[in-house]
């Protein structure tokens, strides 16, 4: 695989992770009961995007590597489909 393309599908799996761990642990004005006036009652009182972005990278490098494993042992989408039981 070359590195341009590695990067890329880093990117993309990184970005796709990424929207997954957005909405974990978030507490929005209303539920802590602190609506700011002027702003939306569903807006997060505190996103913890760094804390978010950390674990995203964590689990998009845990993904990719198992994703760059499978791809350098040879295995392909035929071979894995052949082996599968159903």
């Amino acid at each position: 695989m070359k590195i341009g393309t590695a990067i890329a599908i880093y990117f993309l799996i990184w970005w796709i992770v990424l929207f997954v761990t957005l909405p974990i642990g978030v507490r929005t004005q209303s539920d802590e009961a602190n609506i700011v006036s002027g702003t939306e009652p569903g807006a997060p009182v505190s996103p913890m995007l760094r804390k978010k972005a950390i674990l995203t990278t964590m689990i998009s490098t845990v993904i990719f590597l198992v994703f760059w494993g499978i791809r350098a042992s040879g295995v392909s989408l035929e071979m894995a489909l052949k082996a599968m039981p159903f």
